[in-house]
């Protein structure tokens, strides 16, 4: 199933709200699995964002109906990035011409 990472930062009304964020991770991790994903980790962390999710879909469609979703509720931006495994990696760049 393909991966995708989710770059998030909290909006004005997310971080007013705090305190709800974990069970609103919970209720990704029900949309995750609702639509055939997985939420595999979520990581709080500090920098030029506030948290990142490493997930599963079952296709790109899948993966922008997640954030488009998650996203509407008003508590994150997203930026939601395309990983390849190293497997796929290596089977990316053997077909090269």
């Amino acid at each position: 199933m393909p991966t995708y990472i989710s770059l998030m930062n909290f909006t004005q009304a997310g971080a007013q709200k705090i305190k709800e964020s974990p069970a609103r991770v919970e209720a990704a991790k029900k949309a995750f699995k609702a639509m055939g994903g997985e939420l595999k980790q979520f990581y709080l962390v500090m920098g030029q964002y506030d948290a990142v999710v490493i997930g599963e879909a079952p296709d790109d469609e899948t993966a922008a109906k997640l954030a488009l979703a998650i996203g509407s509720q008003g508590n994150i931006h997203t930026e939601t990035l395309r990983a390849f495994t190293e497997d796929e990696y290596r089977k990316i760049i053997a077909a090269l011409p």
